[in-house]
């Protein structure tokens, strides 16, 4: 029951957003007593700490699986952006924005675990690529690798980045292009260049 509560929440809350759904909601869709909810989660704030870490462990999973396989790494940049898209719905309410608003507390923990996951995923990418001769090898790893995190954070900012002016498609679309064409040797511009045209087709 408390994974049925887990996955059923998770749902609404990506996509109507944690402030708007309420326990009744939940109970609602679920068909379940609100009271059945309680006997899992104190209260809404528990519920949300745990369907954020709920969805944070999948999305690790996905990004570790994919990682696994070892792909070009200009095509894993990709599936990776293509699988977290998939998860996060698009994100229609702006599930990462809401949770910095309301839930601060319970953001800065996702933030630390999401830094955590990343480093390792994006150092691991950099590293390869480099050694593929299709990133530049003069580039300095770390640095890339934190500007990378602090850009995917700060687009997901709907102040900087309004809704209804930038969806997260092209945001994160647009960003990805950006970061390769800095890090790319002739031979990754010409792979990235391969990559868009046929994914545009």
């Amino acid at each position: 029951m408390r994974e049925k509560i887990l996955i059923g929440a998770t749902e609404l809350f990506l996509n109507l957003g944690f402030k708007s759904v309420t326990m009744d909601d939940i109970a609602n869709n679920l068909g379940i007593s609100k009271k059945t909810i309680y006997l899992h989660f104190d209260n809404k704030t528990k519920l949300v700490e745990a369907t954020t870490m709920y969805l944070f462990g999948c999305i690790s999973e996905g990004i570790n699986q994919i990682c696994a396989l070892e792909k070009n790494p200009i095509e894993e940049i990709y599936s990776i952006k293509q699988f977290i898209m998939e998860h996060l719905k698009d994100e229609k309410s702006s599930p990462q924005y809401q949770l910095q608003k309301y839930y601060p507390k319970i953001c800065n923990t996702l933030k630390g675990k999401q830094f955590e996951v990343m480093q390792t995923c994006v150092i691991n990418n950099l590293n390869r690529g480099i050694k593929q001769e299709l990133y530049r090898k003069e580039i300095d790893v770390h640095f890339i690798s934190r500007i990378y995190f602090s850009i995917m954070l700060a687009i997901k900012d709907k102040d900087l980045f309004p809704e209804k002016q930038f969806s997260m498609h092209m945001l994160l679309s647009n960003y990805l292009e950006y970061h390769l064409r800095g890090i790319c040797t002739p031979k990754g511009l010409e792979t990235l260049n391969k990559f868009i045209t046929s994914n545009q087709s």
